[in-house]
């Protein structure tokens, strides 16, 4: 109404192409959350899509003109007292600059605002905001335009210390202003449960958009269902709310009266008392201060300073070292007695680092932050198993966040965090590593329950859904940053139970290869996806799927994934229609609409974005290798192999099995692959087949020097016990049909244990010797080390698998 009249008196407000400009009105506070008390005022900030000019006015306004002078009649209109009253009181302090600041704002001032002179409380007060008058196209601009000054795609630890800040300056105007019975600000108050749940909201908002609400009862129970707050706490602050926000209501219904304060009055403490169900003030103020005492304590366990403990900490100690304020000697005297082997050698790379940050220049903030860091990080360094190892590699990940404040105050925060990574950093530099190339997966030492307990399929599939849950459809870029964060945190927990002895080898693979075929499963829907919005779906003879199969191949096909392992991937099509095309409006051939719907997943885990890549992909294993088609049909697969593959492509295929797409396409590879395994093959050609290109590969690849065994490649290796399963499976397949069900050679050793097939106690000898080949590789990936190890080791397993080659095979 405003607007209309507004319009007729001065003219239409437009953009530079003529379109016509509405005022957008945000909602804050307890407007914005939809938690309004009866007596509350509304805050209001006020904006406007596009500068511009007004039309058809008698004189010339700018549209900043014409918006302030409707948004003043909108106040004048709510906040005037009339004959009738009022209807709502309006505050407009919490737009930018506050009252010194323009009534009205464009979009891209806002923008500019927000983003470079902001400060940290209207962080935390933009988390409620909500438009509640205006163009809703342009309303979703502008709350996407601010979403990200509110919630930071890293997890933004600072948001205590300012929140923390913030409430420290709220206590100290209450204590000068006497105001400790106000319920709303005082200890165990309304705005410390609503700190509580915010301080979680713009900590881990940005990486977890489930935490994107405003209603403080929503976040409270979202963080507890996320495990993020123990349920007993968030049932006493959901109690505790429900109780404090009635005792405001009830206060304000009085007089229609503004007002936190607890009355001093008998008369008016027993009429509170009584409209809140209590027959007298003691029993109602009993209740009130058990729930008071209830939130301050899950107040102080949160936002308690890391640095109370102050010079009674066991870190306190190394403070000294880092300032390096007294003579080099002390200083090693000192990390001596702290337990590390080599002081001199930890004292100068302490003083290199402390240098290198010097260089760096870092704010008074960061400064401040890494001075309290720094001896943390020594103290848990020195508790560890091999200080002077875990010093290295937990300096190495702090240059690499140095610079990044928000990490620091993080670790300021919960130096937990500083003693998992020092435990892990003196077992594998690994880990250190991966942290020091992505420092979000800080994240993943928080929380040991996690850290030590990695997921299986179904968490690791619901985790995937979070991550990727309200990321726009063609944001491919952060679709790929959030599965490469899901694979690396996921890989992270697996490491981590793994070096603490918590999980056997063959159970990391699984839990690698399960990261791996979740991660697999989603690029196939969101390129799938993809690809048909864009071209339409392609014609199938049986509408079952996608149409499409993910074959896994050598490790992942075995099911023994390891740390860094690639995939090694065939993709084929069941669109074997010629001349088919996609139902879409561009339509494409089938064919067209599979290559690119490979090209695209291989571009999805392979470019490299801030969080690295996915997964290196191998694809030479296809029909004809790196010369063949990127995607065939399985029927063309299938005559290639029947027809043309060479041994040891179906050597190969007994390490393959599908992945990921189709599940019907999946059945029919399956039975192509039985097919092909269960052939009648000439036993001598056979074995002077896989002989000659073990001795092929061995020649090309074998890193066997003099002093060092390569614990794949070498003789007696991992390379042999493997081409050594794969040739009893093509050669007794025929007669034993059992020998085509699995895929992993732990598994078809025992198949063909149980079916006599290979001399004496060979099976279980190669069991044996491949697993205690395959735990020293896997050890030696952790540890970083090169897959050749001295050649006295694992001597009587190497001896044995080398006297079962050519028994078997022959030299």
């Amino acid at each position: 109404w405003l607007h209309a009249r507004t319009c007729a008196e001065l003219g239409t407000p437009r953009d530079r192409h003529g379109r016509e400009q509405r005022l957008v009105v945000l909602g804050m506070g307890k407007l914005g959350a939809r938690e309004l008390n009866l007596s509350s005022d509304i805050d209001l900030i006020f904006a406007y899509p596009h500068s511009g000019e007004v039309e058809g006015g008698a004189r010339a306004l700018t549209n900043e003109q014409f918006f302030v002078r409707l948004a003043q009649r909108l106040v004048q209109a709510l906040d005037n007292r009339t004959a009738d009253g009022f209807v709502f009181r309006v505050d407009t302090r919490l737009r930018p600059f506050g009252d010194a600041g323009p009534l009205v704002m464009s979009f891209d001032a806002l923008e500019d605002y927000y983003q470079s002179q902001a400060r940290e409380w209207e962080r935390y007060a933009m988390i409620k905001a909500r438009v509640v008058a205006g163009d809703g196209d342009e309303a979703e601009r502008l709350m996407a335009m601010l979403r990200p000054f509110v919630y930071r795609r890293y997890l933004d630890f600072g948001a205590i210390e300012s929140l923390r800040s913030l409430k420290q300056l709220i206590d100290g105007e209450l204590h000068r202003r006497g105001m400790g019975a106000n319920i709303k600000l005082g200890h165990g108050g309304i705005r410390e449960i609503e700190f509580i749940g915010q301080a979680f909201q713009l900590i881990r908002g940005g990486r977890d958009p489930d935490l994107q609400i405003r209603p403080i009862l929503d976040v409270l129970e979202r963080l507890g269902a996320k495990g993020l707050l123990p349920r007993p706490a968030v049932e006493r602050l959901v109690g505790a709310y429900g109780f404090l926000r009635l005792t405001e209501n009830r206060l304000q219904a009085y007089r229609d009266k503004q007002t936190h304060l607890l009355p001093g009055d008998p008369a008016d403490r027993l009429r509170l008392a009584r409209s809140m169900g209590f027959a007298a003030w003691d029993e109602f103020a009993a209740v009130l201060e058990d729930h008071r005492q209830a939130v301050q304590g899950q107040f102080d366990e949160l936002f308690a300073a890391p640095a109370d403990a102050g010079e009674t900490s066991p870190a306190s100690g190394f403070e000294t070292v880092w300032r390096g304020s007294r003579k080099r000697a002390a200083d090693e005297t000192a990390l001596q007695e702290a337990g590390f082997v080599d002081p001199q050698a930890a004292w100068t790379r302490l003083d290199q680092f402390r240098e290198a940050v010097a260089r760096k220049g870092l704010s008074t903030r960061g400064s401040d932050r890494l001075s309290r860091v720094i001896p943390l990080a020594l103290q848990c360094v020195a508790a560890s198993d091999q200080p002077d190892l875990a010093l290295e590699r937990v300096l190495r990940v702090l240059e690499a966040v140095v610079q990044r404040s928000a990490y620091l105050a993080m670790l300021v925060e919960y130096p937990a965090i500083l003693s998992h990574l020092a435990d892990l950093a003196a077992k594998s530099p690994w880990i250190t590593d991966q942290v020091a190339r992505h420092p979000l997966l800080l994240d993943e030492l928080l929380d040991p329950r996690r850290l030590y307990a990695p997921l299986r399929r179904e968490d690791l599939e619901d985790e995937l859904n979070t991550l990727l849950g309200r990321i726009d459809a063609e944001d491919l870029e952060q679709q790929m940053e959030r599965l490469r964060q899901f694979v690396q945190g996921n890989m992270l927990r697996v490491a981590a139970a793994d070096l603490t002895g918590a999980m056997r080898l063959m159970v990391v693979s699984d839990y690698l290869t399960e990261i791996a075929e979740v991660a697999l499963e989603r690029v196939l829907a969101l390129t799938y996806r993809h690809l048909v919005a864009r071209h339409g779906r392609p014609a199938l003879s049986e509408d079952t799927g996608t149409g499409f199969l993910i074959v896994g191949y050598g490790k992942l096909g075995g099911i023994e994934l390891g740390y860094g392992s690639d995939l090694d991937l065939v993709f084929l099509h069941g669109a074997d229609q010629p001349f088919a095309t996609t139902d879409g409006e561009k339509e494409i051939s089938n064919d067209q609409f599979y290559a690119r719907l490979g090209q695209r997943m291989i571009h999805m885990m392979t470019t490299h974005t801030p969080s690295g890549i996915l997964y290196e992909v191998d694809m030479r294993l296809r029909p004809d290798g790196s010369k063949g088609l990127l995607v065939r049909s399985l029927s063309a697969f299938a005559e290639y192999q029947a027809s043309q593959a060479w041994t040891w492509e179906h050597q190969a295929l007994v390490r393959a099995r599908p992945v990921a797409g189709d599940a019907a396409l999946a059945e029919r590879f399956g039975a192509v692959r039985i097919e092909i395994l269960r052939r009648e093959r000439d036993p001598d050609k056979l074995r002077t087949d896989v002989a000659e290109m073990r001795a092929k590969m061995r020649a090309s690849l074998d890193k066997t020097r003099a002093g060092r065994f390569d614990l794949k490649q070498g003789p007696g290796g991992i390379a042999d016990i493997e081409f050594m399963v794969q040739y009893a499976v093509l050669r007794w397949a025929a007669e034993h049909p059992e020998l085509t069900v699995w895929s992993d050679n732990i598994r078809l050793l025992e198949t063909l244990a149980r079916l006599d097939l290979l001399p004496g106690q060979a099976a279980q000898d190669l069991t044996a010797a491949y697993k205690a080949l395959r735990r020293v590789y896997h050890r030696s990936a952790l540890q970083e080390q090169p897959t050749t190890v001295p050649d006295d080791v694992l001597i009587d397993e190497r001896q044995r698998v080398r006297a079962l080659w050519l028994e078997l095979i022959g030299d």
